[in-house]
């Protein structure tokens, strides 16, 4: 090793400090720091009024008095300059250009920013409640101008779900009536097929299908008059598919060719295809909750598909959904996921504009379910399902509902809601050359468990409790369920905005 002379420069500009420097140039200092504190600073609250902060100044627009005129968009070359940079010189090439344009009347650049300043103070405001976790406005027009409900025999709160109320009972990849048939399914893909429910040779009776009627959402309830589930559609915009489902298909795709995902991970309960999974969870064995962990590759791969906007857009898309049609439900999700990043401050959802802790990218190219249930999702708890790809989808990708009979045409671009935790389903396979792929929202009921029990394990909650708590705990459990279903609206309600 060799030593500097000390007070001289390192290549860098830095003083040195007369540190010991190895072969190959890197230094180290034989002294530790005292850690420095500040028992007044939060970095969670620095870092939300940076954002806020950084969010009014990226979207407000220059006050009218300051000069309109952008060099930028005159001389291209500068496109890549820093606005700090070319400010400075704006006053200048503005008065130097002003002989041969005429500049904007005051009062309409005085309107204009006005208009700008209106829209960034909007926009602000809903990164703030995107921060808080406040519920976004409810849109009553969303409930009346929406699609005839899809009405079933269906009897959610007759539903079993876990002993403990929280999550889903774990199943055997077979419904109910392919039980009582003997049916399995021979491999690792839907082998069910439109014929099978519907015609004169129909093995499995009893069923309706569900055919697509629009973007409008339809609303999906149960023997009681409750909505617990969603054939949401789209929302109402000619450019949905070319703006948001195309880039969204696209960036799926190369995900697809970057990501690594051995062949034994693409072989599950839920079928043969590559998932790749961000966000929070608890349950399998983890300790406490944390963010599920990725690779490297994985992990780089998910930041890109999780800042791609076309996700953003569908992640807010599902989230409007949910706040607007079961909103008892979304509350209860809002107050419980308040607490939860309050305490792990270094967890964070995938998406700001989202209600749900965890997603997943099912990358295909053939992504088509086999029989089952998300039974580590909370029981009573929505899960949103997104519908990607190039497939014709009155022919193959149906949503199947077993437990409810419903077969539901799912074309791309489209969302559908329901309890996953709670309803077996499955999809009709795809067409041969055929793509499609998902994305899904979801919480695992293991969180709000551990947020219910003080931020602690079933295990560490029980040992606390006396013998007379433990008691009306078991009683709390065999009625949670049933108190969770009650939260699902009737569509009464929903029309009469009483909630």
């Amino acid at each position: 090793m060799s030593v500097r002379p000390p007070g001289t420069f390192d290549v860098l500009g830095v003083l040195d400090m007369n540190f010991r420097v190895t072969r190959s140039g890197r230094a180290f200092s034989p002294w530790e720091a005292d850690p420095i504190s500040s028992p007044s600073f939060d970095i969670a609250t620095a870092v939300i009024q940076a954002v806020e902060a950084a969010v009014d100044e990226d979207l407000a627009e220059p006050d009218a008095t300051d000069a309109d005129f952008d060099p930028r968009q005159e001389n291209p070359s500068l496109s890549g300059t820093d606005a700090s940079n070319t400010s400075i010189h704006a006053s200048n090439v503005a008065s130097a250009s002003s002989s041969s344009a005429s500049p904007t009347p005051r009062a309409a650049r005085d309107k204009a920013g006005s208009k700008r300043r209106r829209a960034a103070a909007r926009q602000a405001g809903k990164v703030r409640e995107h921060l808080a976790l406040l519920p976004p406005a409810r849109r009553p027009q969303h409930i009346k101008n929406a699609g005839p409900p899809v009405k079933t025999r269906f009897n959610l709160m007759k539903e079993r779900v876990a002993s403990t109320g929280w999550i889903g009972l774990r199943d055997d990849g077979q419904s109910k009536q392919e039980e009582s048939a003997g049916f399995e399914e021979p491999g690792w893909t839907p082998t069910h097929t439109l014929p099978e429910f519907f015609g004169p040779n129909a093995r499995w009776r009893g069923f309706k299908l569900i055919k697509y009627l629009g973007p409008k959402t339809r609303p999906i309830t149960d023997a009681t008059g409750r909505v617990f589930g969603l054939s949401g559609g789209h929302p109402d915009d000619p450019d949905w598919m070319a703006e948001v489902h195309d880039p969204a298909v696209e960036a799926l795709e190369a995900a697809r060719a970057r990501c690594k995902v051995s062949e034994a991970r693409t072989y599950h309960r839920r079928g043969n295809f590559a998932p790749l999974t961000a966000g929070d969870s608890y349950g399998g064995g983890q300790t406490e909750p944390g963010a599920l962990v990725n690779g490297v590759i994985n992990a780089a791969v998910l930041c890109s598909l999780m800042s791609n906007l076309a996700f953003i857009r569908l992640a807010g898309f599902a989230t409007g959904l949910f706040v607007n049609w079961s909103p008892r439900l979304f509350d209860y999700y809002a107050s419980r996921m308040r607490r939860f990043y309050k305490q792990y401050t270094h967890l964070q959802r995938p998406f700001l504009n989202s209600i749900w802790s965890a997603c997943t990218f099912n990358l295909g190219p053939r992504t088509c379910c086999i029989g089952h249930r998300d039974f580590g999702n909370l029981a009573f708890g929505w899960c949103s399902i997104t519908a990607l790809g190039d497939y014709d989808y009155t022919k193959g990708g149906h949503l199947i509902l077993w437990d409810c009979g419903l077969v539901l045409e799912f074309p791309p671009g489209t969302t559908i809601i329901i309890p996953s935790a709670a309803v077996f389903h499955s999809n009709i396979p795809i067409g041969v050359g055929e793509r499609r792929y998902s994305f899904t929202q979801y919480t695992s009921g293991g969180i709000f468990r551990w947020i219910e029990h003080g931020f602690q394990s079933e295990e560490a909650y029980f040992a606390s409790l006396s013998p007379e708590e433990r008691v009306k705990e078991r009683e709390e459990a065999r009625a949670r369920w049933e108190g969770g279903a009650s939260l699902f609206c009737t569509l009464d309600e929903l029309k009469s905005g009483s909630i």
